[in-house]
């Protein structure tokens, strides 16, 4: 019953990860930063909360 709940939320997660590559790939060129471009890829949604709660206080 718990795993019919999060296919959409996988979704969108997935989409935005797909997103954030290809953003951040496309700021930089080279080995080393797609190996970070993926790591940030990972963690945008960690980012993206930084932001938000920065902007609020």
């Amino acid at each position: 019953m718990c795993g019919k709940n999060h296919s959409s939320s996988e979704a969108v997660y997935g989409l935005g990860l797909i997103g954030a590559f290809i953003f951040y790939v496309q700021q930089g060129s080279g080995f080393l930063n797609v190996l970070v471009s993926i790591l940030k890829a990972v963690v945008w949604p960690a980012f993206m909360a930084y932001d938000l709660l920065s902007f609020l206080h």
